[in-house]
């Protein structure tokens, strides 16, 4: 029986032009955080189960490639339960390695801590455009800073970012989860049903405040305590200051500290920015993540539709591993997204350096073949790109193919007398 050609389901294989800028965007994102002090760290793709499973990634838990035990400790006939099975999986994000990372490393790392994880993650998901099983994640996250200046820092690195690869126009829309509680405590919505609220309010964008208003109803809630919540978000609607009418309103069911923060983020980015965007105050946003404890934030691009990344701040999350509650807030850029947004609008890389073709004969004698590779890596060492292949039969065939490969620069070698052509013909 053949083998398969095709990759596995939801799995993709990545072709030479994607690659050319998968790779450049890693290099401007490398280098732009940099700038902003993360450190890169790297981190294994498999995770004891135990961890994956602790209740800190929400649906993604329910996604989780399982890994059986190996050798020995593999005994399917003695199996009462998976937990006799499985003992490891593959990690679904970057942030609960990230988190045993700082748990394990604590004594040796700065505080606080920036750091960047690029690499994939898993997850067995039902494949469609732009979502795979397997993906890049692209997170920088700061470990130690209590205060608002870690979400400042996240914010105006990643936006950077983002205007330096060519993206303008898009929003940072931001929340916070303790404005989010105390809007369902004020409405008085029962303290342990607040997340199958959120879960409802975070389908606002497809069914509306109506839609909202009706599942909650549905769902077996006080219609007072319905039609209190839902007029909140019906009255922001209209007001010019959202953020001053919560302040107001929510006077006594929130930390009086809340709000001026977040409007003092809001305003200190929109202040120093150095990218064409908008920082949005939205009051519908979730997040789906139950680690997540105060700031909240998406990058929205409304013209596109989509949303191409997200994170906040996750306090509690270290201290699961530790016993000690350590400060935390993460970023992450929807790698993928960005990949396809920019294959979509026929993107370029920009600062290609000259690429030449050296087209050799079939019998080419020794001195020419080696002054072939001579030649050819005279120009490398000039810092040109040079593909050195043998000719084909069909030569106009093969210039074509290498001209829309972004060679401008062939150079033949016959065998008899030696040939060049430059961009337009032969010289």
């Amino acid at each position: 029986m053949a083998l398969k050609k095709k990759p596995v389901t939801g799995m993709k294989d990545v072709m030479p032009a994607e690659m050319e800028i998968r790779d450049y965007c890693i290099s401007v994102i490398k280098k732009t955080y940099a700038e902003f002090g993360f450190q890169s760290i790297e981190t294994p793709c498999v995770e004891s189960i135990e961890n994956l499973t602790s209740k800190s990634g929400g649906d993604n838990e329910k996604l989780i490639f399982k890994i059986l035990k190996r050798g020995e400790k593999l005994r399917l006939a003695d199996a009462q339960s998976e937990a006799d099975l499985v003992d490891s999986g593959l990690r679904y994000d970057l942030t609960v390695p990230l988190v045993r990372y700082y748990s394990n490393h604590e004594n040796e790392l700065p505080s606080p801590f920036k750091a960047l994880q690029m690499g994939n993650v898993w997850r067995a998901d039902r494949p469609q455009k732009g979502r795979y099983r397997q993906f890049m994640q692209c997170d920088i996250d700061i470990i130690g800073e209590p205060t608002n200046l870690a979400e400042i820092e996240l914010i105006l690195a990643t936006t950077t970012t983002l205007g330096r690869l060519g993206f303008h126009g898009f929003q940072i829309r931001i929340n916070e989860r303790r404005i989010l509680k105390a809007m369902a405590r004020y409405s008085g919505f029962p303290e342990d049903r607040f997340d199958e609220v959120f879960i409802t309010l975070d389908k606002m964008d497809k069914i509306s405040l109506d839609g909202v208003k009706n599942e909650l109803l549905e769902s077996g809630f006080a219609a007072e305590s319905v039609e209190k919540y839902t007029e909140l978000f019906a009255q922001m609607e209209s007001c010019a200051d959202p953020l001053s009418f919560l302040e107001e309103r929510l006077s006594g069911c929130i930390e009086p500290d809340v709000i001026p923060t977040l409007r003092q983020t809001v305003q200190t980015v929109e202040g120093t920015k150095q990218a064409d965007f908008a920082m949005v105050f939205d009051p519908t946003i979730v997040r789906g993540m139950s680690y997540y404890t105060g700031t909240i934030f998406e990058i929205a691009m409304p013209e596109l539709g989509i949303s191409c990344g997200g994170g906040g701040r996750y306090d509690g999350m270290v201290g699961r591993f530790t016993g000690k509650d350590v400060p935390a807030c993460g970023f992450s850029i929807g790698f993928e997204r960005i990949i396809l947004i920019l294959m979509e609008q026929g993107f370029q890389v920009p600062g290609r350096s000259e690429k030449a073709a050296f087209l050799l004969g079939k019998n080419l004698p020794a001195d020419q073949l080696t002054e072939a590779i001579r030649a050819a890596q005279n120009l490398r060492a000039e810092g040109k790109d040079v593909l050195v292949v043998r000719m084909n039969k069909n030569k106009k065939f093969q210039r074509q193919s290498l001209a829309e490969q972004g060679y401008t620069r062939f150079v033949e070698y016959t065998g008899e007398v030696e040939e060049q052509a430059g961009k337009t013909g032969k010289a």
